[in-house]
C-alpha cells in the first residue's frame, strides 16, 4: 500500500452503511486496517451496490465526487414513508395499485425525465444551520426550516418490469431487510407500522416496479419513487435500490 490516493472498488451490501462497508474492508484486509479512508459518494442503509472509496491521501476526495451514476430500483406503489422507502414509518397509503399503469408509464418516465430541481429527502444528511436534515425530521421540526433543493439531471430512466407481490410476501420481505440495518432507525418502530398498516389494508396483493436510470450525480432515487408516487396519485416508495456504476467504475 502507498501513500499515494488509491480507488477501492467496494460492494456494500443491503443493511450496512458506508462506514459498516469500509469497517468490513479492514476486518477482511489486513493491509488496510490503519490506511485513512474516505468514501466517494453515500448509499443509504436500504441501498446496495458499488461504493467507491478513496484509500491513503484522500486530501483530492471532491475531485472524484462528480460523477454521474447509474442505478436499478425497484418501487412500490400504494404507500409513502417519512423516509421515502421501506426504512421508514408509513405516513399514507394502503397499497393501492396505479390505475393503467401500463399504459400511463411513457408519461410518467417523460415526467421524471423533465426534473431538474429536487428537494433533499427530510431524512438525509444534508445540514441546515449546521444540523442534519434527519434530525430536524426526527424532532418533527422539519416544517420550520427552508427545505434545500440541488440542480440534478436525469439523462435516461427506462422501465424494466411490474410484478405482483402478496400481502405475506411482502411483509416478510420488508422485516428481513430491516433486521439487516444496525444501529438506531427507529426498526421496532418502522416494523410495527407496516405490520400495521398491512394487516388494515383490503389489498391482497400489490404492485411493484423496475427500473434503470443513468442520472447526475447528487440525484437522491428515493426522492424520485416520491415523484412517481405524486404522478399516479397513490403514493409510492423506493423499495430497492442498487447502484452499478459510478462515472466509469461499475459492476
Amino acid at each position: 500500500m502507498t501513500e499515494k490516493g488509491e480507488i477501492l472498488k467496494l460492494y456494500k451490501n443491503l443493511g450496512e452503511t458506508p462506514l459498516e462497508c469500509i469497517e468490513r474492508l479492514r476486518a477482511e484486509n489486513l493491509a488496510y486496517k490503519e490506511v485513512k479512508m474516505t468514501y466517494l459518494g453515500r448509499l443509504d442503509p436500504m441501498a446496495e451496490g458499488l461504493l467507491l472509496v478513496l484509500a491513503g491521501d484522500t486530501k483530492n476526495k471532491d475531485s472524484y465526487l462528480d460523477s454521474d451514476k447509474t442505478y436499478e430500483f425497484e418501487v412500490l406503489w400504494g404507500f409513502e414513508t417519512d423516509t421515502y422507502d421501506t426504512l421508514g414509518l408509513v405516513v399514507s397509503g394502503e397499497g393501492k395499485m396505479p390505475k393503467k399503469i401500463e399504459e400511463r408509464m411513457p408519461k410518467l418516465l417523460s415526467e421524471i425525465q423533465k426534473i431538474k430541481i429536487q428537494d433533499y429527502p427530510p431524512y438525509s444528511s444534508r445540514t441546515v444551520n449546521g444540523v442534519p436534515l434527519f434530525e430536524y425530521a426526527r424532532q418533527n421540526k422539519i416544517a420550520e426550516i427552508d427545505i434545500p433543493q440541488r440542480g440534478i439531471k436525469i439523462f435516461s430512466i427506462e422501465h424494466l418490469n411490474t410484478r405482483l407481490i402478496s400481502k405475506l410476501d411482502l411483509l416478510n420481505e420488508i422485516i428481513k431487510r430491516i433486521e439487516l440495518v444496525k444501529g438506531d432507525f427507529r426498526q421496532n418502530e418502522i416494523i410495527g407500522r407496516w405490520q400495521e398498516v398491512l394487516r388494515l389494508s383490503r389489498e391482497e396483493h400489490f404492485l411493484i416496479s423496475n427500473f434503470k436510470a443513468d442520472v447526475s450525480t447528487g440525484t437522491y432515487i428515493r426522492g424520485l419513487t416520491y415523484e412517481m408516487g405524486k404522478f399516479f396519485g397513490v403514493g409510492a416508495i423506493a423499495f430497492w435500490i442498487k447502484r452499478t456504476r459510478m462515472g466509469e467504475y461499475k459492476f
